[in-house]
């Protein structure tokens, strides 16, 4: 392991995600007004070609019904609501302000780089396209191309992409090979397979469970060279780990926790 420690960029996962239902437009403005550095979705297809952040296959968890976000048209998914299942006592609150629709209604990728764009300040904007889908490849073409209408695809840019499939980023490497691409690892046992796997300069992305069980995993990470982002980093004990890897960034549902512990 690293002796030395450094500050990493904090990455609100999903948005401020703790306190507000997850990659709803608030929860992201909320993680903004915290101080967030970057900000982490995930990202699936609609049958009529859009990217919406959106981690589940289905709808039953956050969208309190049944339906396949592939199968389901962006204008049907635009008709629900993504907020209740994080607080369904909320109804029965006189006292609660009235909830503007707009935040806890399907957020399109499109809409969240809008908000990156017009930031008063630089904002990081980590995105993973989740696989296996019945779209394949075609999630990242639409991706790298809405990248390239906000020229994000140049070096510099604000974003980049993340996956647990190899395969999928080398296909944003090919489309937009100045893109930083996040190879995600979910498992330890898995590092033996995926370092023969890794290009030049690919960031590594391991989970905070597996560095915090293995601990030697983590000093072989740490080892390499690369920057290594972490998720889900929630606690103390969790983020002193991070610093004392040298890890780049940690993605967390408390932003405005961390950024607290970190700057005080």
């Amino acid at each position: 392991m690293r002796a030395r420690v450094v500050r990493p960029q904090v990455v609100a996962h999903r948005g401020a995600s703790e306190a507000l239902a997850e990659h709803t437009l608030g929860a992201y403005l909320e993680a903004l007004d915290a101080g967030a550095e970057g900000l982490e979705c995930d990202v699936r297809l609609t049958s009529d070609g859009h990217l919406v952040c959106f981690h589940d296959r289905d709808l039953r968890r956050t969208g309190s019904r049944r339906g396949l976000v592939s199968t389901m048209e962006l204008a049907e998914l635009d008709q629900l609501e993504f907020a209740s299942w994080k607080n369904p006592w909320a109804e029965l609150d006189d006292e609660a302000p009235d909830r503007d629709s707009e935040l806890v209604r399907m957020l399109t990728l499109r809409k969240l780089c809008e908000v990156v764009a017009d930031h008063d300040r630089r904002i990081e904007l980590a995105i993973e396209t989740k696989h296996p889908t019945r779209y394949g490849a075609l999630v990242e073409k639409r991706l790298v191309e809405l990248l390239r209408h906000f020229g994000w695809h140049r070096p510099g840019g604000p974003a980049r992409v993340m996956s647990f499939s190899w395969v999928a980023l080398q296909r944003v490497q090919r489309m937009a090979p100045d893109v930083p691409v996040v190879m995600l690892i979910e498992r330890a046992r898995h590092w033996p397979v995926v370092k023969q796997v890794l290009e030049d300069g690919w960031i590594l992305g391991p989970g905070i469970d597996q560095l915090t069980r293995h601990r030697s995993f983590g000093s072989r990470l740490a080892r390499t060279g690369r920057e290594i982002h972490v998720w889900t980093v929630n606690t103390d004990a969790q983020l002193e780990l991070c610093r004392e890897l040298g890890v780049t960034a940690i993605i967390t549902d408390r932003p405005a926790y961390m950024l607290e512990q970190l700057d005080g």
